[in-house]
């Protein structure tokens, strides 16, 4: 479509719209890539909530220069182990005049992939490689609209590849939690494969393999027998009990793994493009062991403050780890199960 002859014609709703979402497009792949004094000399961290101060120094009771804000893209320089910690998360990173406390800085990289060309019957999970990207859905009134923006190691199902808003192949993807579809740049998702759900030991019998979670170290430790397979910080949940609501401390006790789901919307369940809601769709790596509020390890890549409670009541890992757990315990799930169930590996939280 030529813009002026557009203009100049019957320019619809529809129309505007398709315009807007191909100027918000635009502006988001150039902040993906270059923002502000972002060149490319290394890592690159984005920051994963409302803001964050940087100091003039590797220590929170320095002097704040200024604000970092949500979504932003930072150069990381080099690291700091900070003697004035925090004690459980002493990592810092330099920064463009100053330092920045690690817990909120999720580390990125820009990866664009290749497009497949058909999609298995019963969809694909799909990994996030880029730091954000904004996804889009259509509907025969409103045209194309913004919805959720899917972040950095969040999992989707994919089920279809269609025009996108502007032209090119955009993957259609299922919200399993509001059976909503909506749409997502292709390039942008790596198609995770079968390998990649391969499980981890499976020669083990079920009896052998188990999980203990300490909540006074904030650890995981998964046992083969009494033998140490891996070890991982974690985050817990808070010790807060919100008004109505269940309490968001991880439960004591000794459970099973009952539901494994590579991807799981969490949050309200509300279909939004605001940033700052509580929707989190694409959580990847989940095992629930807890059904009363659906208390789960799962991968995080929300903030990356390791070592103290953090949480609504699950148990966060970092994405690698989560995705080893998901892989390496029972139910044995596969790569086009939406959702495993079956009575699973114990995991004893103490």
């Amino acid at each position: 479509m030529n813009y002026n002859n557009a203009m100049n014609n019957n320019f619809t709703r529809r129309d505007f719209l398709k315009w807007s979402t191909l100027g918000l497009t635009s502006i988001a792949f150039r902040s993906m890539r270059l923002p502000g004094e972002l060149v490319d000399t290394g890592d690159i961290a984005r920051i994963g909530t409302d803001s964050v101060s940087v100091y003039s120094q590797p220590d929170d009771k320095s002097r704040i220069l200024y604000q970092r804000y949500r979504d932003e893209l930072v150069n990381l320089y080099y690291e700091v182990q900070s003697e004035k910690g925090p004690i459980h998360n002493p990592l810092w990173y330099r920064v463009w005049r100053g330092y920045i406390h690690s817990a909120h800085l999720q580390k990125v990289t820009y990866k664009l992939n290749h497009v497949a060309s058909w999609i298995p019957e019963k969809g694909q999970i799909a990994e996030v490689t880029v730091p954000y990207t904004q996804t889009m859905r259509y509907t025969s009134f409103y045209g194309w609209e913004p919805v959720y923006r899917l972040y950095y190691g969040s999992n989707h199902w994919v089920v279809d590849v269609e025009e996108g808003p502007d032209g090119k192949p955009w993957y259609k993807l299922i919200d399993e939690l509001i059976d909503i579809d909506y749409h997502v740049p292709a390039e942008h998702l790596h198609m995770v494969g079968p390998e990649e759900f391969e499980p981890i030991h499976p020669d083990v019998p079920y009896e052998m393999k188990r999980i203990e979670v300490s909540l006074a170290q904030q650890t995981l430790t998964a046992f083969e027998e009494n033998t140490v397979v891996m070890k991982t910080k974690i985050s817990s949940g808070l010790n807060f009990k919100p008004i109505g609501q269940l309490p968001w401390n991880t439960p004591t006790g000794t459970y099973n793994i009952y539901s494994k789901m590579p991807s799981k919307h969490m949050g309200d369940g509300n279909l939004t493009s605001d940033i700052n809601a509580y929707e989190i769709p694409g959580v990847p790596w989940v095992c629930f062991f807890v059904s009363e509020g659906g208390v789960a390890t799962h991968g995080t890549y929300w903030h990356n403050n390791f070592g103290t409670p953090m949480s609504h009541g699950c148990v966060n890992m970092r994405n690698e780890e989560a995705k080893w757990l998901f892989r390496w315990t029972y139910p044995i799930a596969k790569a086009d199960d939406w959702e495993k169930v079956g009575f699973g590996t114990p995991i004893t939280v103490k």
